[in-house]
């Protein structure tokens, strides 16, 4: 049976994704910091779909938990097929408003997590030539953001570039890119959404059956709704120097997923 690991599966876009894979008959692996809700999202999915679930306790900000994940996915015994990586999150403030110790662990659960954990799965998929990963970047990564932005922009670089060393592997990656999406993303930072318009939400289950379809399709880069492929198409098109004032004056009370 075909197996995906789910990296911040307990909530939103990790939560759409474990949900769509469940429904399509994929053995899950679910991976988040809570072992309460891990094993109440297993039973769940479990329950409604048939399938087998299992949980993994991880913090993806420290070493230890890394090297499960890590250690998870390079088993060749229960191989798997498909890793999402979702793992992120937001610091509110400015540049030098946040801790430097929060920004490095920005960065370690969005880049260096993002790196072993794609390298661990991709060199267990190679031996079988099959496989795919998907690592969920942010459009806010085509777009002058401080951390959070230049994290994302890491992803989306990194994801395609891989894509092109392993062409020929039978194995895809893409970066997916979703704009504003209803979660607990923003709750947790402690940022406002008051301001952001009705029309720039998505729906996450949305999203993922784009994402999906995307990924089927061979693409190394998904920006899964049609309104934000017009926004970033604007974006291409505006100076570097007008969209650094733009986002700067709106600092970092409210950032895409």
């Amino acid at each position: 049976m075909t197996t995906a690991l789910i990296t911040g599966a307990t909530a939103g876009i990790g939560a759409a994704f474990a949900r769509r894979l469940a429904a399509d008959g994929y053995s899950l692996v679910l991976v988040a910091r809570d072992t309460k809700r891990l094993r109440e999202q297993a039973t769940e999915l479990h329950d409604r779909h048939g399938i087998e679930a299992e949980v993994l306790t991880a913090d993806l900000a420290t070493e230890d938990g890394i090297t499960a994940v890590e250690e998870r996915l390079a088993s060749r015994r229960d191989p798997v097929d498909l890793l999402v990586n979702n793992a992120g999150f937001g610091n509110k403030g400015q540049f030098l408003e946040v801790s430097l110790a929060d920004e490095l662990t920005m960065l370690k659960v969005h880049c260096e997590a993002v790196l072993r954990l794609t390298s661990a799965a991709t060199a267990a998929m190679r031996e079988r030539r099959r496989g795919g990963v998907v690592n969920v970047a942010s459009v806010a990564a085509f777009v002058p953001r401080g951390t959070y932005g230049a994290s994302k922009a890491w992803v989306v670089q990194f994801t395609q570039g891989v894509a092109r060393d392993l062409a020929g592997t039978g194995i895809r990656l893409m970066a997916l890119c979703p704009g504003f999406v209803r979660t607990e993303f923003h709750q947790r930072a402690g940022m406002g959404t008051d301001n952001i318009p009705k029309w720039m939400w998505l729906d996450a289950d949305k999203l993922v059956a784009a994402a999906l379809t995307d990924l089927a399709r061979g693409k190394t880069l998904s920006i899964p709704d049609p309104r934000y492929k017009a926004l970033m198409g604007v974006v291409k098109m505006t100076p570097r120097a007008l969209l650094g004032g733009v986002t700067s004056r709106t600092g970092r009370k409210y950032g895409p997923r």
